[in-house]
């Protein structure tokens, strides 16, 4: 695989950081998670397999992943941590600012002991400003970066998302930046948190609020620039999601509307400024017909559509099954691979494993053999 014999400790816990370590994993990398006495709090979060009583999230989020169970403030312990640290790649560590350095294992230290070593570190706030010390959640980083302001009905309150967008994300982020670090060759710090992640995703609203003053409102499932947009019910009680973000795309919506002479709707502005008489027609027109008449209109049409899918539609929709979207990992169903390559293709070999279930043989032989 192409990141075979890459060496990956992973201290952190939780979510993002793990997510970091998680990719590199599927792509080969063999990483040992280092995990407190009693282990990782990912293992007792939310949902448990009724089968085994295993945690999901920490099936899937430390799949590929060798586990040990090390309490760095024992002496034996911190040797076999200093012992693996000085043949790593890679440090993953999630814990708040200052935190590794009181403990001993601060980056001078851990460069001192592998001089090519890649420490990433993800926190809420990164390691230094104002906010540093500050303990680092998504949904404050939700908060904080502009996400929640632009999310839900104009009159209603301001929305967070209902999974745990920023820490998956973050995750991304995060293995990108050890990957860009360990091709410079130089053993340094990668310092990645959950709010600037987060507010990469804003795009230019940053520059459009600083050149103009203008900010984004909140318009449910719509966007400003891109009329109609959002998601409407059909006659039948389901939904479709559309996007008219290209002229050549609303001219199709248009004509299938039966709109497109409209002087009103000719334009990207033109249909910005009658958001509201464009909207009502669109929502008419569906609630009219049946989801499948909706998606076959505008399909043959060639515009941008899709229904709306929840987890029991995905299991069975032939897209996602062709593309292995989801795959077992002994015998639980989980997401697969985040991209395929053609040549070195990643691998889903494990699940998350027990607790201190590798710990035997990498306290008798560190790494795996390359």
């Amino acid at each position: 695989m192409p990141l075979a014999g890459l060496r990956v400790i992973d201290m952190s816990t939780v979510l993002a950081a793990p997510n970091c370590a998680r990719y590199l994993a599927d792509f080969g990398a063999d990483v040992i998670k280092v995990e407190r006495p009693g282990g990782d709090g990912l293992r007792n979060l939310a949902w448990r397999d009724p089968r085994d009583g295993e945690g999901l999230w920490w099936k899937l989020v430390n799949r590929n992943k060798r586990t040990i169970v090390l309490d760095i403030k024992n002496d034996a312990d911190r040797k076999i941590l200093l012992d693996l640290i000085a043949d790593a790649d890679v440090l993953i560590e999630n814990s708040r600012p200052g935190t590794l350095e009181r403990l001993g294992f601060g980056p001078d230290v851990l460069l001192g002991v592998n001089a090519s070593l890649v420490i990433t570190r993800v926190t809420g706030f990164g390691q230094d400003g104002p906010y540093a010390s500050r303990p680092g959640f998504a949904t404050i980083a939700e908060a904080m970066s502009g996400l929640a302001a632009l999310s839900g009905e104009p009159d209603g309150q301001p929305l967070l998302p209902p999974i745990a967008l920023t820490d998956e994300v973050t995750g991304i982020a995060a293995a990108f930046a050890t990957m860009v670090a360990l091709h410079s060759g130089v053993g340094q710090v990668v310092d990645t948190n959950l709010l600037e992640t987060m507010f990469q995703m804003m795009g230019p609203l940053v520059s459009l609020y600083g050149v103009t003053g203008e900010q984004q409102a909140r318009l449910g499932a719509g966007l400003p620039y891109t009329v109609p947009r959002g998601t409407y019910e059909c006659s039948d009680g389901h939904w479709v999601g559309l996007s008219t973000s290209s002229d050549s795309v609303a001219e199709r919506v248009l004509d299938v509307l039966g709109v497109s002479d409209e002087p009103m709707f000719a334009t990207f502005d033109d249909r910005m400024a009658n958001r509201t008489e464009l909207e009502a027609i669109m929502t008419a027109w569906c609630s009219q017909r049946t989801q499948a008449e909706v998606l076959e209109a505008f399909t043959s049409a060639e515009a941008a559509i899709g229904p709306v899918l929840d987890m029991a539609d995905i299991a069975v929709d032939p897209h996602y099954i062709e593309r292995e979207a989801i795959t077992e990992v002994e015998g639980t169903p989980m997401q697969g691979l985040i991209a395929k390559l053609s040549a070195t293709p990643g691998a889903l070999r494990w699940s998350g494993r027990r607790l201190d279930a590798d710990g035997d043989e990498i306290r008798a032989t560190g790494w795996a053999d390359e």
